[in-house]
């Protein structure tokens, strides 16, 4: 089905997705995983998400459906958001199984070896010279795709725990990116 006429559809019907994956039938046309792969082209993805926004914007079409368009506009931008960021996507995954770790202070690591080693990883950021933030930030990135590597295997075999682990990781590793970025 070609995005325009998928798009016509949203904006008269009151039908909405069912998943985020619907609305990029071109970027990722098997769906969420363990159909889908895990991982997303963010290319074709963002290729897609311009596509579905040039079209939706609200003063393109009339009166009666302005709301409908608004309301599919910020549908849009929420679904690619969420998609674009493997944390996001990952939460967002296990939302639709029931799982809530995004919000979730609950979900904590019980792994020692892994408190350990983000502790040891926070006070190195706390002592850091201007010369040691580059390796850093690079080994902070192995960290975060090693991550993403097990979430892809996890949501390949349905393993939803593993993937509820792993995306509780993921956060500990994007919040030292952050940390990093903003040193």
């Amino acid at each position: 089905m070609h995005t325009i006429t998928l798009l016509r559809i949203r904006l008269s019907s009151t039908t909405p997705p069912r998943t985020h994956y619907e609305l990029f039938p071109k970027a990722l046309p098997n769906g969420p995983p363990p159909s889908g792969p895990f991982p997303i082209n963010l290319r074709a993805l963002r290729a897609e998400f311009l596509q579905l926004q040039a079209k939706s914007h609200p003063d393109l079409h009339p009166i009666s459906l302005k709301t409908r368009a608004e309301a599919t506009s910020a549908l849009i931008n929420e679904a690619y958001n969420t998609l674009q960021s493997p944390l996001a996507r990952a939460q967002y995954l296990l939302s639709l199984k029931g799982m809530d770790v995004s919000e979730d202070e609950s979900a904590k690591i019980e792994d020692p070896a892994f408190l350990t080693e983000v502790m040891d990883v926070q006070e190195r950021i706390e002592e850091i010279e201007e010369g040691e933030l580059e390796e850093m930030v690079r080994e902070n990135e192995e960290r975060i795709s090693k991550c993403e590597g097990k979430l892809e295997r996890c949501f390949g075999d349905d393993d939803l725990e593993g993937a509820r682990r792993e995306a509780v990781r993921l956060r500990y590793w994007v919040n030292v990116r952050g940390t990093l970025h903003e040193w």
